[in-house]
């Protein structure tokens, strides 16, 4: 069975005084999936930025979908615009793609791989962008190992 779209228009609304953004999601998750919590989803903003997060109840009367500062400067929009929301539940598995260098640092360190694989996918999303953002080979290399010693440690994140 397809997940069901939903579309809506909401104005991007912002959170207290800081730089982050949310819009309200009008319909209630529990007719539509069957949750009360956070609801997995894949979106699109006006018609032409794709988005994976959740839906999260944050001290709200209603669901919530964040929207990051890439995602509005991709739009073009702020605080008070309107947007297009095209969304549906999203059921896949979400997973992080390792790259050869990193699987072969979590090989000799099982202990933090285990760690690593029960983390959030955010989490694990983060660690992974971090590594692969370094510019220099003995940048990448300092953070792999750095990563290991973090998760270690029992860091969730960077």
């Amino acid at each position: 069975m397809n997940p069901q779209l939903i579309q809506f228009k909401a104005i991007i609304k912002q959170n207290g005084s800081m730089n982050a953004a949310f819009v309200e999601f009008p319909f209630s998750t529990e007719e539509l999936f069957n949750k009360k919590g956070q609801v997995k989803i894949k979106a699109i903003f006006d018609d032409k930025v794709e988005y994976r997060g959740s839906l999260a109840k944050m001290k709200s009367d209603c669901h919530i979908l964040g929207l990051t500062q890439e995602i509005r400067k991709q739009l073009g929009k702020t605080f008070g615009d309107e947007i297009s929301v095209n969304l549906i539940e999203d059921k896949e598995e979400r997973t992080v793609e390792v790259a050869e260098d990193i699987m072969s640092i979590f090989n000799e360190n099982p202990e933090a791989k285990a760690l690593f694989d029960k983390m959030s996918y955010t989490h694990r999303k983060e660690y992974i962008r971090w590594i692969n953002e370094a510019k220099k080979p003995e940048t990448r290399e300092n953070r792999r190992i750095k990563m290991i010693q973090m998760i270690l440690e029992g860091k969730k994140g960077i």
